[in-house]
């Protein structure tokens, strides 16, 4: 469930409010155009921030501090405001009623004083009438079209900071320089493997390629782009990529890498499917194998490994999701990653969460990302993560990967470098397992 409203225009709203930042509660074209629908994702919740979507362009709707119920009466609330953009800029028309601010109806969506209303009588079509309790012109609001392509409610979630972070970072260039260290000097612990192999999965957008590009960043002492990423609703990568970093531009291989694999779909038949990441996981598949979401990998193919040894084998799973959307995964894309998590137990393989986008998230990391561990709501985020996929919360990391920057930051260096030492200790906990096993059926020799 992707929002429609942009990060820029819920930052325009945002900017209204003052630190909070927008969950997205419901989307109409996929809970249903209906008083109903609205009403079972969005009672009780609040405040709220309700929009809507029209065929002409415009997007506009409301704000409200009081929990929507379905009383059939008329709510007060002199906080309450109607809204418009006009390109990024938002233009807000306040209550003037402020005794008739929301109305509460069951079988209608999001409804503002008889002014706006959004889903009427279960009907993708908006109501207007100007000068009822809010005044603006219909022309400015939505330009006259009253026929609704979208609606979505957020909540409005206020951005606290802790006291003190409940995770303790050294945000020192001294400890940069001695992360980037460990990270050269890394050695696995099985003599047969030179580099830990580490997979990166998770949905589309979420982030897989840019952490590489932002880590591949760190040691070249500027923001590069060497793996395809950007913004797309289908992913950009269709190859299954190994990538090994370098310690500079010319600088010697890093012993470490990354498995970059087409993203997670919801819908059946798109995206990496489960058999495809097992046979990775095996160490079957080759470097820039292309997917095919129809079909699994095939035998045959040039370069599949039909013996893999140790070292082409995945040594850890790092499962990358978005920060902005933890909250609203899909159900069939969580029910996925939880069968995608349950095989890849049964293999072995110790799994770890890369939370990505936090400064997006929240309003203090982007002020500055030495807040992530301050930010209540990031730990929120952090721990229903932690939920969802029943692993600890230890298992979950967060970082901001570089997508607007043209230079490093020292801080965002530090939480990158700080998710790669994780995951080298994690790789070293598979290692310590294969020893074990090991010396087991020698004992028993």
């Amino acid at each position: 469930m992707n929002p429609r409203l942009t990060r820029n225009q819920q930052r325009g709203i945002c900017a209204q409010l003052g630190r909070f930042n927008l969950q997205l509660l419901y989307k109409a074209s996929i809970h249903g155009f209906t008083g109903p629908a609205f009403h079972q994702q969005c009672d009780t919740r609040s405040p709220t921030v309700s929009v809507g979507f029209n065929a002409s362009g415009y997007v506009f709707g409301g704000y409200t501090k009081q929990p929507f119920s379905q009383s059939e009466q008329y709510v007060h609330d002199d906080q309450a405001f109607l809204f418009t953009f006009s390109g990024e800029k938002l233009l807000k028309y306040p209550v003037t009623g402020p005794a008739n601010a929301v109305r509460m109806i069951g079988n209608s969506g999001p409804y503002f004083g008889e002014a706006l209303v959004l889903v009427t009588g279960s009907k993708p079509v908006v109501h207007s009438n100007p000068g009822n309790y809010y005044n603006f012109t219909a022309a400015e609001m939505h330009g006259n079209d009253l026929n609704m392509t979208e609606c979505e409610v957020y909540q409005v979630v206020e951005m606290t900071a802790l006291e003190s972070p409940w995770r303790t970072v050294i945000w020192e260039t001294e400890k940069r320089t001695e992360l980037m260290d460990k990270l050269r000097t890394y050695r696995p612990l099985v003599n047969s493997v030179s580099k830990a192999r580490v997979l990166l999965i998770g949905p589309v957008g979420a982030g897989k390629s840019s952490f590489f590009n932002s880590l591949n960043s760190v040691f070249r002492g500027h923001v590069t782009n060497q793996a395809m990423a950007g913004c797309s609703t289908t992913s950009l990568t269709t190859q299954f990529r190994t990538y090994t970093l370098k310690d500079g531009r010319e600088g010697k291989p890093l012993p470490i890498i990354l498995c970059d694999t087409m993203g997670l779909e919801e819908s059946t038949g798109a995206g990496v499917g489960l058999d495809d990441i097992i046979s990775i996981l095996k160490g079957h598949v080759p470097d820039r194998y292309q997917f095919n979401p129809s079909a699994s990998l095939q035998l045959d193919i040039h370069g599949y490994r039909e013996r893999p040894e140790l070292k082409d084998k995945v040594h850890c799973v790092v499962y990358v999701l978005d920060a902005c959307k933890v909250s609203i995964m899909p159900s069939k894309l969580e029910e996925k990653l939880e069968v995608i998590r349950k095989k890849i137990n049964l293999i072995g393989v110790p799994q770890l969460i890369l939370l990505t986008k936090v400064d997006e998230a929240c309003p203090l990391v982007l002020e500055d990302v030495r807040n992530v561990y301050k930010s209540l709501y990031i730990k929120q985020m952090m721990q229903e993560a932690s939920s969802r996929f029943g692993l600890p919360l230890s298992c979950v990391v967060p970082v901001k990967n570089y997508s607007e920057e043209l230079e490093v930051n020292p801080n965002c260096d530090i939480l990158l470098l700080s998710a790669v030492n994780q995951m080298l200790r994690f790789t070293d906990n598979y290692f310590d397992d294969i020893s074990d096993r090991v010396s087991n059926i020698k004992t028993k020799e």
